[in-house]
């Protein structure tokens, strides 16, 4: 990570920071992660995968490429096409960056089956919320709605993850359920 900052940042005193905020964190094992909440590795990602980006634009010259903090879909007409990449993206990720793929993430669909990214699964005239998401939704309010009964949090924050909620339901056709949240939650 640090070499890589070094290609994009000159001064040393924020390339030393930088070190201390990244060797802040321990995962276990040596010379491995951040933790993927927190704001530093949100910010950072972008700069180290861009060499993934490069690659992915530039050298397999995919024509469609989304990605997202460490999620990625590449959208392509030919099915064996994008099979051949699958151990190319392997290679280049494990030799330039030292990441490897999830091996229960990996999949080649079509669009009509439905594209799970980002919490929904994105058709192509519409997004439905992924069961596992709105269950989650459903449980952090559950707990935090606790907390506020109990005195353990004011109502501000339980508003605000309120409101973030419903503003996601916003992207997808979550009506009906910004309409059970609002019955249950306010």
């Amino acid at each position: 990570m640090l070499s890589i900052l070094r290609e994009y940042i000159s001064d040393k005193n924020i390339i030393n920071l930088l070190a201390e905020v990244i060797g802040s964190f321990s995962s276990g094992q040596a010379g491995v992660g951040l933790p993927l909440g927190n704001l530093t590795s949100q910010l950072l990602v972008n700069i180290y995968l861009n060499k993934f980006d490069q690659f992915v634009k530039h050298k397999l010259k995919a024509k469609y490429y989304l990605r997202y903090a460490d999620d990625f879909v590449i959208f392509a007409e030919n099915k064996q096409w994008l099979e051949a990449q699958i151990f190319t993206i392997q290679d280049f990720l494990r030799n330039k960056l030292k990441l490897q793929l999830h091996p229960d993430k990996v999949f080649i669909k079509t669009l009509s089956a439905g594209v799970d990214f980002l919490g929904v699964i994105n058709f192509t005239g519409h997004r439905v919320l992924r069961t596992k998401t709105k269950r989650r939704m459903f449980k952090k309010l559950q707990r935090k709605k606790r907390e506020l009964d109990n005195g353990l949090m004011t109502p501000e924050p339980f508003k605000q993850s309120l409101q973030s909620y419903l503003g996601t339901l916003t992207h997808c056709n979550g009506h009906k359920i910004q309409q059970q949240m609002l019955g249950k939650f306010s």
